[in-house]
């Protein structure tokens, strides 16, 4: 399956640069999975189709601020260290710029109480580093980290928080599940009275979100592992949901993956605390979810890839033709779509 499949052509003012005032207020693409059938929305508008009884799953992971800048002791060298997930304690692996500057041994000052010394070079930018710190280390990292905002974006985020879900708890994401940032207090709220089922899941994103597909053979990429978590209870409920037939609406491709996962591996919802590298493209059979609430995914990304295959490659197209033909906003701080 050839990668230019997944391509189209985005004007670069869509893309958008900062975040909407009020987050529930995006615009929402609502589109029928099976017919491609398109409305125009406002975010908000999502409770209307829910029902009681439904179930909605949200990945409650925090991004770290993971973007940590600083010298090499020997020559003074500026590097840029992402923190990607803890390897063990102390030891993380990160991606690094510049890569070559590095070697086995390099100490890395940030702080007069923050230091790292590679202890491994690997392949595409990645360094396993062990972090020396006074206090504690995150608090460490808080002091001195950036929120990792992918490369398109060009502009400085003045409000931190705006790069978090408002059900963010979990700390340990290099990047946001951007499809919940959506969400308001207020829009959840209303959704549990309407008889919603509201669920948690977490799904530490990690080095696949900053990966392009390199591969002309989609079939070939490989994606990196990423860890993620379902309690028994959640588990428990998600079951039951499924045996009453009632839909399970994930929110967002990290929850999805976490759910197909699962099912994948179990044939039903049970306690985890594992890693996936889970790849769904079209051909992809899903065993876990009814529905899906999304951002708009980059050309040839394995993201565009899995609402493909929840779809069809045609249906989907059509979808962005639509959304750019209409001034949606695209990708992590864009607007949603809902694919039913």
């Amino acid at each position: 399956m050839d990668i230019n499949y997944f391509n189209y052509d985005l004007p670069e003012n869509l893309i958008a640069q900062t975040p909407i005032e009020n987050r529930s207020e995006s615009k929402l693409l609502v589109m029928d999975r099976k017919t491609g059938e398109l409305e125009d929305k406002t975010f908000k508008d999502i409770l209307s189709y829910f029902n009681k009884g439904d179930v909605l799953v949200l990945n409650d992971t925090k991004v770290l601020p993971a973007r940590i800048f600083g010298k090499k002791e020997e020559t003074g060298a500026h590097i840029e260290l992402l923190l990607l997930k803890e390897i063990e304690s102390d030891t993380w692996e990160c991606l690094s710029r510049p890569f070559k500057r590095l070697k086995v041994g390099t100490k890395i000052t940030f702080s007069n109480d923050l230091s790292a010394t590679v202890l491994e070079k690997k392949e595409e930018g990645l360094v396993n580093v062990k972090f020396s710190y006074n206090g504690i280390f995150i608090e460490q990292i808080e002091k001195i980290g950036l929120m990792p905002l992918p490369p398109y974006i060009h502009k400085s985020l003045k409000d931190q928080s705006r790069y978090q879900t408002v059900y963010a708890k979990y700390l340990g994401s290099a990047a946001a599940p951007t499809a919940g940032l959506h969400f308001t207090n207020e829009l959840i709220k209303s959704l549990k009275e309407k008889g919603v089922e509201i669920e948690y899941v977490t799904l530490h994103v990690g080095l696949g979100t900053f990966r392009p597909v390199s591969e002309n053979d989609i079939t070939k990429h490989h994606m990196h592992s990423e860890r993620y978590i379902m309690t028994k209870e959640v588990a428990d409920r998600l079951n039951k949901a499924k045996e009453e037939k009632r839909k399970i609406y994930a929110v967002g491709t990290t929850s999805t993956r976490t759910l197909e996962s699962i099912m994948n591996k179990y044939h039903k919802f049970t306690e985890c605390n594992e890693t996936t590298d889970i790849y769904i493209y079209p051909g992809y059979k899903f065993l876990a979810i009814d529905g899906l609430i999304t951002n708009f995914h980059l050309p040839k990304s394995t993201l565009l890839m899995l609402v493909s295959a929840f779809s069809t490659r045609e249906n989907i197209l059509n979808a962005y033709k639509h959304a750019i033909e209409n001034n949606y906003r695209f990708f992590s701080f864009g607007d949603a779509m809902f694919i039913k």
